[in-house]
């Protein structure tokens, strides 16, 4: 048996948490700038009630996963522009008194040593059914496909078209999503921009990057494209839009 606990009530697995699930993440991923910005404001709003931990019955952390309310007419043009603009999203509709009616997963992790258990089926699972129960009737979700970083010269567009001789989806987290009833309706092209310094972007990737130019880098969906001229590298990473039955 499982349950899911909202963080706040639960602060003795913050720390596990904090370890187990960063490293599931490239380094790059925590350096979007205009996600920063909006950090402290969702955890204010939106910490209490759509932030969880997946917990086994014998207490032990499997699996955690946070998302945002924001208000979506149902319509691809007026889907968010990705993940920072699910955020931006969600804080300025709150601010405004915007009344959500979609439930915006934006990330699930399972710990590296419980994974390929069907942990990320359940944790998806239960937080959906919590947002339905919370009168927030449309689910949808900006996927990181992380088959992805072997074709990062792929368009985006091109990879969420591939599939496997049963029908389903070639990337793995795509499938997962898909097993569950949902379907993909969007690419979301810049779902995310990291930007760093050279020396930055060094450290992050593990990788020298001598001169200006596009880089493919490890657990990259796209490449990166560094400017010695500014100091300055930029990696607009792509998503996939999907939308729960």
């Amino acid at each position: 048996m499982f349950e899911l606990i909202p963080v706040v009530q639960a602060p003795q697995y913050d720390e596990e948490a904090e370890q187990r699930f960063a490293e599931e993440w490239p380094e790059f991923i925590f350096h979007d700038v205009e996600v920063r910005k909006y950090s402290e404001r969702r955890r204010e709003f939106f910490q209490q009630d759509w932030e969880f931990y997946l917990v086994s019955d014998d207490q032990r952390l499997i699996a955690g996963c946070w998302g945002v309310p924001i208000a979506w007419d149902g319509t691809v043009d007026d889907l968010p522009a990705g993940f920072t603009g699910s955020l931006t999203r969600a804080v300025t509709a709150y601010e405004e008194g915007v009344v959500p009616n979609t439930f915006v997963l934006m990330a699930a992790a399972v710990r590296s040593d419980e994974q390929g258990r069907g942990h990320a089926s359940r944790v998806i699972t239960a937080v959906r059914e919590r947002a339905v129960a919370g009168g927030l009737d449309r689910v949808i979700a900006p996927v990181r496909p992380t088959l992805k970083s072997r074709y990062p010269l792929t368009p985006i567009e091109t990879f969420m078209t591939w599939t496997r001789d049963d029908g389903l989806p070639l990337d793995p987290w795509l499938r997962t999503h898909a097993r569950l009833g949902a379907t993909i309706i969007a690419p979301a092209t810049v779902s995310q921009t990291m930007t760093g310094t050279v020396d930055e972007w060094e450290k992050w990737t593990g990788l020298a990057l001598p001169s200006s130019g596009s880089y493919v880098i490890p657990d990259g969906l796209t490449v990166l494209e560094i400017d010695h001229s500014t100091d300055s590298g930029i990696y607009r990473e792509p998503n996939i839009w999907m939308r729960h039955a």
